[in-house]
């Protein structure tokens, strides 16, 4: 097959247009990003492990512990993305986590940036 100039153009800007739509659909469905060292959610609130959670995949804060430290909650369609799992919590809903550690917000955080649950009871951290 001998292609024209412009048309090996067309073949190779579909090609490079496909593999860019592919990285991006894989970044977009990563829960969670790096800022400022700490990792953060898609509205920018920082994220937190616990270190309670001790069995990977496993979450411990339910109930009222999950009212201060809401759980970064996985859609029923959202699939596992490199260090990123996907856990199911007591109530059967999905989690995120990171490398088995669930991903949590916590509530008495005002603002993007904000990481005041940091070292909270020596249990609760940044998420890096």
């Amino acid at each position: 097959m001998n292609l024209s100039r412009p048309a090996l153009s067309t073949v190779r800007s579909i090609g490079i247009a496909t593999l860019l739509a592919t990285l991006l659909a894989a970044c977009a469905s990563a829960p969670a990003r790096t800022e400022g060292g700490a990792l953060v959610g898609a509205t920018g609130m920082t994220l937190y492990t616990f270190d309670n959670d001790k069995a990977p995949g496993k979450s411990v804060c339910n109930g009222g512990c999950a009212v201060n430290w809401p759980p970064l909650m996985a859609s029923d369609t959202a699939s596992p993305n490199g260090d990123y799992s996907i856990i199911t919590r007591d109530d059967g809903k999905k989690q995120w986590a990171l490398k088995g550690k669930p991903l949590y917000y916590w509530a008495k955080d005002q603002k993007p940036g904000d990481k005041t649950g940091d070292n909270f009871n020596k249990v609760w951290h940044v998420a890096k």
